[in-house]
């Protein structure tokens, strides 16, 4: 009865369901993994009965329960980074003159990424849509451009140095990933399931 995005059911969603592991037997959960976007359409239309999401700008009726923030970045390798400031310069916009890839556009995170971009006016003229974030960051890793991904899900990488983190002039403001239900399509499965992850949050 449980969907999630498609980078949460790996890192996310095995956050969350071990938050909400429940000690009782007799319950099923299947996972499907999709985007926040199918998601929510999945439980507007009854087909599942839980979703982990990024946190909706209209509630829909949903109940939303935090599980964690996240936090979007600019990231490249280093090697496409300095070969980059070989070919364009010093003081060349990597935005402006170098690759850019970002989530295609029925995703939440590239609406989100656009907003903030146009809010700043940051300009991507070399653009390369990509359909889930496992590829972007595969496509980051191997040096293609610089890639909008969610930061927690690159922490390792980060950490070792094999990407790194663009600074921008104004930070991207951290969003909320959490379960979404209709609390007036509730079963006793899931009433339970969200009982204990609010008392195991509490």
């Amino acid at each position: 009865f449980f969907s999630s995005r498609r980078r949460h059911t790996r890192y996310i969603s095995v956050t969350g369901v071990q938050t909400c592991a429940l000690p009782i037997s007799h319950i099923k959960i299947s996972i499907d993994s999709q985007s926040t976007t199918h998601t929510l359409d999945m439980l507007e239309q009854q087909k599942i009965d839980l979703g982990l999401v990024a946190e909706p700008r209209t509630s829909r009726g949903l109940v939303f329960l935090p599980v964690m923030d996240i936090e979007d970045i600019f990231a490249a390798s280093p090697s496409y980074l300095e070969n980059f400031r070989l070919r364009e310069g010093d003081q060349a916009d990597v935005f402006q003159s170098g690759n850019v890839m970002l989530l295609d556009r029925t995703n939440i995170t590239r609406h989100y990424m656009d907003e903030y971009m146009a809010l700043n006016q940051i300009e991507a003229n070399n653009l390369l849509e990509v359909t889930t974030m496992d590829l972007l960051i595969e496509f980051v890793r191997i040096g293609l451009g610089v890639g909008s991904v969610i930061k927690e899900f690159i922490k390792d990488d980060l950490e070792t140095g094999k990407l790194v983190q663009l600074k921008l002039d104004v930070p991207i403001h951290k969003r909320t990933v959490g379960f979404a239900y209709y609390p007036n399509r509730t079963s006793k499965a899931l009433e339970t399931f969200i009982d204990f992850c609010r008392s195991r949050k509490s």
